[in-house]
């Protein structure tokens, strides 16, 4: 049975709508450019799952409150002034099939839009003395910054073992996921410990949620993102990692020689598909991702039962079955 995103949302549909409005009325500005760029950044929002992990984490620890609220807003803030700073490092046109902000407003612009989301992210949390959900976010944000940094350090040599790929996804997807349900666990007035286990369980489903973007890099999903986009740029992720680590000294050369030089070559990022679908590559990356999932859960199984908490199962179950 494949879960909708509306039927896993029922147990906070209300807050969910509540929380558009406010986040909407948070983004608003007098100067008129400004204005308009957040009317469009608000306007392409995804599926939401950021404040989704957020209200659930709340309601499975304990009550949502008006904290839960501007935890949400928090981190999409924030996450959304990386988004768009990432989009002038990588000079992207393009995020979600939209403009990004700096194809349309130029560089300069984008990097003071990304700005002015941080500067909004942490007056909201000072001026309501927000302090633990600052607390949690800003290292999410710092996480997030060194995880970019190590990949870029670490792809120029294509040397990526399988500890340090973990190391990356940790920081750059892991960490968000695990401030969302940390934040909730928070906001909710949850103790330290609860707030450490939802912390623990966001950064399973987080890495989870990564090797599964990973895979659809090598067609194990007819709809997901164009296949072998990762190899043309030189990303080195779990299937290819573990491939390269069983096979022979002639072969790693040949393949690492493919991507450094040759990913430009459809026929040639075909040759290293092929080579990782024979070297058990995929197989081995679906493994590690379903043990996330099922250690994650474990820690669920900590909680008491509620709707909440069975809206989260079913919202972790949607990142592992999810087709883009």
């Amino acid at each position: 049975m494949s879960l909708k995103l509306d039927n896993i949302k029922a147990p906070i549909a209300r807050e969910m709508e509540e929380f558009e409005q406010k986040f909407r009325a948070s983004m608003k500005t007098r100067i008129l450019l400004l204005d308009k760029i957040m009317s469009y950044i608000v306007k392409r929002k995804g599926k939401q799952m950021r404040p989704m992990f957020v209200f659930l984490s709340a309601g499975t620890c304990g009550q949502i409150s008006e904290s839960t609220y501007r935890g949400a807003s928090l981190i999409e803030l924030l996450h959304t002034a990386t988004l768009v700073h990432d989009d002038v490092v990588d000079e992207a046109n393009y995020r979600r099939g939209f403009f990004s902000v700096n194809a349309l407003w130029k560089n300069k612009v984008a990097v003071l839009v990304g700005d002015f989301l941080l500067a909004k992210g942490l007056l909201l949390s000072v001026g309501n003395k927000d302090f633990n959900l600052l607390s949690i976010v800003s290292d999410a944000v710092r996480e997030m910054s060194e995880g970019e940094l190590l990949q870029m350090e670490k792809s120029r040599k294509l040397n990526i073992t399988e500890d340090i790929y973990y190391e990356i996804i940790r920081q750059k997807t892991a960490s968000l996921i695990a401030s969302c349900c940390a934040v909730g666990a928070s906001s909710s007035g949850a103790g330290e410990e609860a707030t450490r286990l939802m912390r623990e369980f966001g950064e399973k489903i987080g890495m989870a949620f990564q090797i599964k973007d990973d895979l659809f890099d090598y067609g194990e999903d007819e709809i997901g993102k164009p296949v072998g986009i990762d190899i043309k740029e030189k990303k080195m992720t779990l299937p290819l990692i573990h491939a390269l680590s069983k096979a022979s000294w002639l072969e790693k050369r040949k393949i690492i020689s493919i991507v450094k030089n040759e990913s430009g070559k459809p026929r040639k990022v075909k040759e290293v598909i092929d080579f990782v679908k024979r070297s058990g590559g995929i197989q081995y990356a679906e493994g590690v991702m379903n043990k996330y999932h099922r250690d994650a859960l474990q820690l669920l199984e900590r909680f008491p039962e509620s709707d909440y908490k069975r809206s989260l199962i079913q919202l972790v179950q949607f990142t592992i079955d999810r087709h883009n």
